[in-house]
């Protein structure tokens, strides 16, 4: 019999760094990410090994802070879990994607802006590149950005919502979700299924999404790990969490 095939959103960074964003990929063997200013994103393969985990510390440099965002495996007894936050992945199940007639495209001019409303309102990391990995739409109020959301992970088939966010002044007037019905317009006109990801313990978040027509897929993890100062031979794991 022969083994089904993974789903693309088990493991969302590696179907789309040898996906559809390929072209952002840093890899060292069996190991890939974005560059460090596009997005904190690191692919692990399916099935890490002693090898892959020595290869990733030689990518990111001895006693790095690594993000394994997403990673639902066994980490090194070695690597220091200096951080881990439950997540949840969720899927559009009924999305009503639409037009946002007073969404504007947003792109690398107003980035400085946008690295000052996620600052403000913490939706999670978005870096100076992080605009490239595709469409990213906005709300101004005389001149001014006050609400944002694009995309961010892709793999094949699927597209990640990403970076909602409102300015506290302005929100209760349901920016958000007419920024996520764009954003997945977008995606759905492609082709694409709309996808996201967030904090568990996020519940605001998770009913929002929900009652806007997502359903869980899966519960992850959102983690960050230090390498070891020095790699050594130990080949055994432990759990996460």
């Amino acid at each position: 019999m022969s083994r089904e095939a993974p789903h693309p959103l088990d493991n969302p960074a590696l179907s789309s760094l040898t996906g559809p964003h390929a072209h952002f990929a840093e890899r060292h063997r069996r190991i890939l990410r974005y560059p460090v200013d596009v997005t904190p994103w690191i692919a692990l393969p399916d099935d890490p090994g002693p090898d892959d985990w020595a290869d990733l510390a030689a990518l990111t440099g001895p006693g790095a802070e690594v993000p394994l965002l997403g990673f639902n495996g066994t980490v090194p007894p070695d690597w220091e879990i200096v951080f881990h936050l439950d997540g949840v992945q969720l899927v559009d199940d009924g999305l009503v994607a639409a037009p946002e007639p007073e969404a504007v495209r947003l792109g690398p001019a107003d980035v400085p802006e946008m690295l000052d409303l996620v600052a403000r309102t913490q939706p999670g990391p978005f870096l100076p590149r992080t605009v490239e990995l595709g469409t990213y739409l906005g709300v101004r109020r005389e001149g001014a950005l006050v609400a944002m959301a694009g995309e961010r992970l892709h793999p094949p088939g699927w597209t990640e919502i990403s970076a909602v966010c409102t300015d506290p002044a302005y929100r209760g007037e349901g920016l958000a979700t007419r920024l996520i019905r764009a954003v997945g317009h977008g995606i759905r006109e492609r082709g694409e299924t709309p996808f996201l990801h967030t904090g568990a313990g996020n519940t605001t978040a998770v009913r929002l999404y929900e009652a806007l027509g997502f359903r869980l897929r899966r519960t992850t993890a959102f983690l960050a790990a230090r390498a070891p100062e020095h790699l050594t031979e130990e080949r055994t794991a432990v759990p996460v969490g």
